[in-house]
């Protein structure tokens, strides 16, 4: 498979999409001189390569309370752990982002909560499947 599976006008595309991903194929198509149809072309051929994976939403948590942020680096006790520690990770809500890393601990999280409380009882449960190390978020620079 070539490495090179776009072009510079899809690049512009893709960049109008991620800025805001509720843009018209008309109004990319003004942004990069091309017709909305052919835009609506080009952005179908990207999803089809899985260039384009979907599409999110940016979103306030401290407007519905979720006002403490954390980074957990999580080191699980053992290989036994792995399987159910995943299962729990992802079935939790307060887990937004969980990624296998390598260097120091075997995962990392990015976790929400509503209160100081309700993170202190996250990390309890945590322990069940190995120790961690937290870093609170004071604000979002990016």
């Amino acid at each position: 498979m070539s490495q090179h599976l776009i072009d510079d006008v899809d690049y512009r595309i893709l960049q109008q999409l991620i800025q805001d991903s509720t843009l018209s194929h008309k109004e990319i198509g003004q942004q990069v001189h091309m017709t909305g149809q052919a835009v609506g072309a080009r952005i179908r051929r990207m999803r089809e390569l899985e260039i384009i994976e979907g599409y999110t939403v940016r979103w306030n948590p401290g407007k519905i309370g979720q006002n403490v942020h954390a980074f957990v680096t999580v080191f699980l006790a053992s290989n036994a752990a792995h399987p159910v520690f995943l299962a729990f990770a992802k079935e939790d809500r307060r887990v937004e982002e969980i990624h296998k890393v390598s260097g120091e601990g075997c995962y990392w999280m990015r976790v929400r909560a509503t209160s100081q409380e309700e993170l202190s009882t996250f990390l309890d449960e945590l322990l069940g499947y190995g120790n961690y190390k937290i870093s609170l978020v004071l604000s979002q620079i990016k």
